[in-house]
């Protein structure tokens, strides 16, 4: 593991980044004491990602045709659009 002192990472932060992103890891001092680490983010995979997404409770998956019929419905029309083409029909008749 690589180490480097704050002003350092502060400086060359470009360089570190692209050093990581590559597999590396950075240690980051302040003084002698290690403060944070910079390491390659973990790319999860969609199955993984849902997983952890279920197991942290912020969500569920869908079961397969459990989707209701009428979210596939078209909605109801814009209330705008009847005042809209009433203000371009008057506008057309020049009133």
């Amino acid at each position: 593991m690589k180490r480097v002192k704050i002003a350092d990472a502060k400086a060359n932060l470009s360089r570190h980044l692209e050093y990581v992103r590559r597999g590396g890891r950075i240690r980051i001092l302040d003084r002698a004491s290690p403060v944070a680490d910079l390491v390659p983010v973990e790319q999860l995979s969609d199955d993984d990602w849902l997983a952890d997404i279920e197991r942290r409770g912020v969500g569920r998956r869908g079961k397969p045709g459990a989707l209701p019929r009428e979210l596939l419905q078209p909605g109801p029309a814009d209330p705008r659009a009847k005042l809209l083409a009433a203000l371009i029909e008057e506008r057309r008749q020049g009133r």
